[in-house]
């Protein structure tokens, strides 16, 4: 068996020189990329608009086009899912990755076109293999099974020129036939919408697999472990596949479920991989064990730039290449991508740990938010839904924050609220119940998630005593002025430190 990681080796020898060329020229294998994008966009309406044939500079290209935003690009996007060629890149597109919206709009729909599920994801997924094979010259990952926990996909309902569903439906449904002799399970029961059917079917096809390696969000994938060991009996979930070694995750930080997969699956051999995949782009991974960030990958056809996060609301010229940015500074992603999209926020912010070669971490989002399980709650999300239960209790709301709980080994996710009443609701459970259904109708990611509980349960919510907030923000020495009181967050740090200052006892 040693003998195919040596051989995967030899095969991948060119691609790894090539991984090696962009961490020792960054900047000019970004100038590259961006002109290869312009040149192959010039004859678009977007191009034309822009005269990308007579940009002859990255500034050029800066002071020209404006950074965008989603509600920036509804328009056109509309026009795409229409069916309209030639409009951001050349051609029709098909495909539309359906994520979370923004203020104006439930969801967004973000293209991908044929050239970024070849030379972006596609190819991506080939060197997170090829990276993990390199750094594992012991692995017995091949020929056994990789279990890929994807989405589902469905025809668009304005029409039939495009089809819509989640990044990894997607990616599934493109994928060659030979690819289901490594993936498990097969691909129609992979895109099946019904989750709860879904993860029976999954566990009764893939428990007498020879599974090797997970890949996939990992609050989604411990809702079918739970499943699969409650189904065979199991303590663990290295007594149904022996041979299991690696999870590959990404979407949402790992850090709170660490522990528990270590105890979920039993093994002190399991390798764990971090992947940045976003509906946008794939834009890192994890190529050194033993460091917890990740690798940008500068060669997938995506141009990027950098707004540090404090001056994420100032012009364009604020943007910075790969070559000016610096450590340890937050900054918000912009990027060019052969998907069609334009100095485009994506809403994301890292940190840079490394600039020789450059390797990042994700710290969270351009806004305060709460996606401990991919729901993707913003502030609008939750003022909507806040307003909406005061209306339906007769409440009125002083102050209020937010935050996960977390996952446990025989425990479902929640989302947990702190209120403080200037008049307490009618029927707090109404309250609760009202502000739930709202979150399901305004975000589809959440509602996704909250589908028969499968994943989250109905949030917990909990009224403090009047003066709580106040008492919060003088602890911290932030009363009065400007300080806000955080109506989000993706820890329990903020939740933790008001049950001190409220008096109540932990959940």
């Amino acid at each position: 068996m040693r003998i195919i990681p040596k051989t995967i080796n030899l095969l991948n020898r060119e691609r790894l020189n090539q991984i090696a060329y962009f961490r020792k020229y960054p900047a000019e294998i970004q100038s590259i990329t961006l002109f290869a994008l312009l040149k192959k966009a010039a004859a678009t309406e977007w191009g034309r608009k822009y005269d990308y044939q007579s940009i002859g500079s990255v500034n050029d290209f800066q002071l020209r086009v404006p950074v965008q935003s989603y509600d920036d690009f509804i328009p056109w996007m509309e026009r795409l899912r229409r069916g309209e060629p030639d409009i951001l890149w050349p051609g029709k597109i098909k495909w539309f990755a359906k994520s979370s919206g923004t203020t104006s709009a439930k969801s967004k729909f973000i293209p991908i076109t044929d050239e970024a599920l070849k030379n972006c994801h596609y190819r991506a997924s080939k060197d997170v293999m090829a990276i993990y094979i390199n750094n594992n010259s012991e692995t017995r990952i091949l020929p056994g099974k990789a279990l890929i926990l994807g989405g589902s996909h469905k025809m668009n309902r304005a029409g039939d020129h495009s089809l819509v569903g989640d990044l990894s439906a997607i990616l599934i449904e493109n994928t060659p036939a030979w690819f289901d002799l490594v993936r498990t399970p097969k691909k129609e029961i992979a895109l099946l919408d019904d989750f709860e059917k879904k993860l029976e079917l999954i566990t009764k096809s893939t428990i007498n697999e020879n599974v090797t390696s997970l890949s996939g969000v990992p609050s989604w994938f411990l809702t079918l472990i739970k499943y699969i060991l409650t189904y065979t009996g199991k303590s663990n979930l290295i007594d149904v596949w022996p041979n299991l070694e690696v999870f590959f995750h990404g979407g949402i930080s790992f850090t709170p479920y660490r522990e528990l997969y270590k105890n979920l699956i039993g093994s002190d051999r399991m390798h764990y991989m971090e992947t940045y995949n976003a509906s946008e782009g794939f834009f890192g991974i994890q190529d050194d064990p033993a460091t917890n960030d990740m690798l940008l990958m500068l060669d997938y056809g995506i141009f990027y730039e950098f707004i540090p996060a404090d001056k994420t609301g100032f012009s364009s010229t604020s943007s910075l290449t790969i070559s000016e940015v610096e450590k340890d500074v937050n900054y918000a992603i912009v990027i060019s991508s052969n998907s069609g999209l334009w100095r485009y926020k994506i809403g994301d912010t890292i940190v840079f740990t490394s600039t020789d070669p450059y390797k990042f971490r994700i710290s969270g989002r351009t806004k305060h938010f709460i996606n401990a399980f991919g729901e993707e709650v913003i502030i609008e999300n939750a003022d909507n839904a806040v307003n909406a239960a005061c209306k339906a209790t007769g409440a009125i709301i002083s102050e209020y924050t937010a935050g996960p709980v977390f996952m446990g080994a025989s425990s479902k996710g929640s989302h947990e609220w702190l209120i403080e009443f200037e008049k307490e609701p009618s029927d707090l459970r109404l309250f609760t119940e009202v502000l739930d259904e709202t979150l399901k109708t305004v975000n589809s990611d959440y509602e996704a998630k909250r589908f028969k509980d499968l994943n989250l349960v109905i949030p917990i919510v909990r009224s403090v005593p009047k003066g709580s907030f106040n008492n919060w923000l003088k602890s911290k020495n932030k009363l009065g002025g400007q300080n806000k009181v955080p109506r989000l967050s993706n820890t329990r740090e903020y939740i933790e430190e008001m049950y001190v200052v409220a008096g109540i006892r932990s959940a």
